[in-house]
């Protein structure tokens, strides 16, 4: 079976899911964090090699401040507990997008997670925490230019090492939970030839087996890249 080398997920559907049960937006953020670690588990049992998190979008600051609070905090247990235990099983644990918006105890917590493994990799996840893919190009032009690059030897090669992916494969396949169909201003130079799937269960009945299910569609997928 065809297994994607590096997977990227929106996590959409965790205030749908709330909303349906009666309960507040924030409830549904905190049973969608707990899908994580079993998920995360399987997709790297099953051969994937990188997984990519949409968790906080630089557009989502503008949430309300009570809903954003709640994020914040929850950031701050799961870097402490749930990915913790990740990197404590082999896997390497990354970030990008704009760390410097969050507290600086979070800020912390993130350095001392993105130190690298001494024991072998079993797979690597990136958060992606106010994190946007437009800004995260403007940034690797603005780099291109103190560098003194030469714009008419600009390649794709030469751009993408100034993107913060840029020693990570670019996303085999993007999944979108609750049925959404849009990328979100997600890894948008990275994903010029992903496979996307957009499954309309909700982000917290995300289970390991709706993975299976959705590996299944990306092993039925034919991948050309513009070619015949």
């Amino acid at each position: 079976m065809s297994i994607p080398t590096h997977i990227g997920f929106i996590m959409d559907g965790n205030g749908r899911w709330a909303k349906a049960r009666g309960l507040p937006r924030t409830a549904g953020h905190k049973v969608g964090a707990k899908v994580l670690e079993p998920l995360l588990e399987h997709a790297f049992k099953r051969g994937v090699k990188f997984v990519t998190l949409y968790a906080f979008s630089s557009e989502n600051w503008g949430r309300p401040k009570d809903e954003v609070d709640t994020l914040i905090n929850l950031f701050r247990e799961y870097l402490s507990g749930d990915i913790k235990a990740l990197k404590d099983k082999g896997i390497q644990i990354r970030f990008i997008g704009d760390k410097h918006r969050f507290p600086e105890d979070v800020q912390e917590k993130m350095t001392l997670l993105e130190a690298p493994l001494h024991s072998p990799v079993k797979g690597t996840v990136i958060l992606a925490l106010s994190y946007g893919a437009r800004a995260d190009i403007i940034h690797a032009i603005q780099a291109l230019i103190k560098a003194g690059k030469n714009v008419e030897e600009l390649s794709e090669d030469t751009f993408k090492k100034y993107l913060s992916t840029h020693d990570i494969p670019d996303p085999d396949f993007i999944i979108r939970t609750s049925g959404e169909q849009r990328l979100s201003n997600f890894l948008l130079w990275e994903n010029a030839y992903a496979e996307l799937y957009f499954p309309t269960v909700l982000w917290p009945d995300f289970t390991p087996a709706e993975l299976d299910k959705a590996l299944e569609v990306y092993e039925s997928r034919t991948r050309r890249f513009g070619k015949v």
